[in-house]
């Protein structure tokens, strides 16, 4: 199973966005396997988004997400099963995101997927280097070539 650390940017927020998927390797290095960006968007979505890249890129093999987007983590393990079971509803008001919620939650279904949650910037190499990679999408960067 892969290890995947994922991260989301936007700045200013909203605004241009860019996100990435770091694949862990031993040692606890880590290299950027997608990246993407968005020229008008939220931290949010860039971080939603991030995770979508993660579970297609693992695909079947199934992957284990490092992420500090509590939110996201909470939409896929406590949320999105009631709001499904809802027709996609809440009691509350619309679903924000409603597009990427689906989509998220559908592979989080269908692949096999591990989600931890890490504190973001307190100095996670892993996380610091996802978040490096995030804001540099944002600014166009490309996944280098190995």
């Amino acid at each position: 199973m892969k290890i995947l650390w994922t991260d989301g940017s936007a700045s200013p927020n909203p605004g241009p966005g860019g996100f990435a998927v770091v694949l862990e390797q031993s040692g606890g290095s880590g290299v950027p396997v997608v990246l993407g960006r968005d020229d008008d968007t939220t931290n949010i979505r860039m971080e939603g988004s991030a995770m979508i890249a993660a579970i297609k890129y693992a695909g079947e093999e199934g992957c284990e997400i490092h992420s500090d987007s509590e939110f996201w983590i909470n939409v896929l393990t406590k949320w999105a099963p009631t709001w499904q079971t809802n027709g996609w509803k809440k009691k509350t008001g619309p679903i924000m995101n409603l597009d990427l919620v689906q989509e998220l939650y559908e592979l989080y279904c269908k692949y096999p997927v591990k989600l931890v949650w890490v504190r973001g910037h307190v100095g996670n190499e892993l996380n610091e280097l996802t978040d490096e990679w995030a804001n540099r999408a944002r600014k166009g960067a490309k996944v280098p070539e190995v």
